[in-house]
């Protein structure tokens, strides 16, 4: 399962090929995860940095992807591999959770989940956090990795597709609008783009919607349904300002027993870094008028 609630990892706590990955980070403050981290998480959680694990240091947009071998790499190191079931978790809807949850799951690892409501839902069942840095022994290497990643397209792939997919933006309502903009270049958004904050596909508590209402939801935003190639709905891309709170679409969309998305990787910070068109308001936008 993609998701997994706190009372059933707390069942699982003890077994000893699980793998629990504290992935707490902010843009506002990137250092914060880890500072929350040394002072208290989930037990036998390892810290695993958005900016030095799930990052490249260089690539398209503010977070491109790593190699999947240097990411593999990385996990082994801290004790994770493909032979353990891995659950991450944040304190922010799954947001960032699911970069790690995305990306192990696009390399076919079979046991990948983000706990649903993050620390948050593991401390209101009453279960303790604990201090302290768990020792694991390095993992063994991962075999059979693709070169590049799956499930993904590029913003060249992306701007000759604009109008033949449907494209979902999962940044605060405010950004997709123009009237914000924290850290790229230029407000606004991709031409087309449907906004869809990672929001909308919460409760109140911080827990994913029912597979059910994701679904209504998804479908709402035209991206619902059967898979292109079977004659369904438009293939989806899913994007953000860097790559990461995109992923948590993607979830959702798993959650929901819908066709998985594609990540545009460089995401909007990628894209207006580029030059490309852009449009401001809450319509989407045409595509681009392309010249030949």
């Amino acid at each position: 399962m993609s998701l997994i609630r706190a009372a059933e990892l707390a069942g699982l706590i003890d077994d000893p090929n699980l793998r629990i990955a504290d992935v707490r980070w902010s843009l506002a403050a990137p250092t914060a995860g880890h500072e929350a981290y040394a002072g208290a998480h989930l037990p036998g959680a390892v810290f695993v940095d958005v900016d030095t694990v799930l990052t490249a240091r260089t690539g398209p947009g503010r977070h491109p992807l790593p190699e999947p071998a240097t990411f593999v790499a990385a996990l082994a190191a801290l004790g994770i591999g493909r032979e353990h079931r891995i659950v991450a978790y944040d304190d922010a809807g799954g947001t960032v959770a699911a970069r790690l949850w995305w990306m192990l799951d696009a390399l076919g690892h079979p046991r990948a989940s983000v706990l649903d409501g993050g620390i948050g839902a593991w401390t209101a069942e009453g279960l303790s956090l604990v201090g302290g840095v768990p020792a694991f022994d390095a993992a063994a290497p991962w075999t059979d990795l693709p070169r590049a990643w799956p499930r993904t397209v590029s913003r060249g792939e992306l701007a000759a597709r604009l109008g033949s997919l449907i494209l979902l933006d999962a940044r605060a309502p405010e950004r997709y609008r123009g009237e914000i903009e924290p850290i790229d270049p230029v407000a606004g958004h991709s031409p087309t783009a449907v906004s869809a904050p990672t929001g909308t596909f919460l409760a109140p508590d911080g827990r994913f919607l029912a597979p059910g209402t994701l679904a209504a939801r998804f479908a709402a935003l035209g991206g619902g349904g059967t898979p292109a190639a079977a004659g369904g709905a438009l293939p989806v891309v899913v994007h953000c300002g860097s790559g990461v709170n995109a992923c948590q679409l993607a979830l959702a969309m798993r959650a929901a027993g819908l066709p998985d998305p594609l990540l545009y990787p460089g995401s909007y910070s990628n894209w207006s870094r580029a030059g490309m068109p852009i449009a401001t308001g809450n319509d989407p936008g045409d595509p681009p008028l392309r010249t030949s």
